[in-house]
């Protein structure tokens, strides 16, 4: 075997670089305050923007030490099923179908199986 053969060591498996002359990009580190009392400092580039609200690791809405409370944006209320069935028909309309269905609920006819 030749006498330049790398013993004790990993091929591929570490780096043999180092660290040295690497220069890190300036930080800034922000700090969160959770409403159940934890703390959360996360570093940040320099020119990057911090958010004012962070996700706490308990779920709840973290906000930034010394910043402004964001504004809060009105939205939608959630649409129901009976919301969309409202677009779709008029309550006329579905006392029609109902008076139907529940004549034939009575009749009998409603769920009548096919023979085979």
């Amino acid at each position: 075997m030749s006498d330049r053969s790398l013993r004790g060591t990993r091929l591929g498996g570490s780096s043999m670089e180092s660290e040295e002359g690497v220069e890190l990009a300036p930080r800034q580190l922000a700090v969160y305050d959770c409403p159940q009392g934890h703390v959360t400092q996360l570093p940040f580039a320099a020119e990057a923007d911090v958010p004012a609200v962070w996700e706490c690791r308990c779920g709840a809405e973290a906000l930034l030490r010394n910043g402004e409370t964001p504004e809060v944006k009105p939205t939608k209320p959630a649409r129901t099923h009976w919301d969309m069935l409202l677009e779709r028909r008029s309550v006329a309309d579905l006392e029609v179908l109902l008076e139907e269905r529940l004549t034939k609920l009575r009749n009998g006819t409603l769920h009548q199986r096919r023979s085979a």
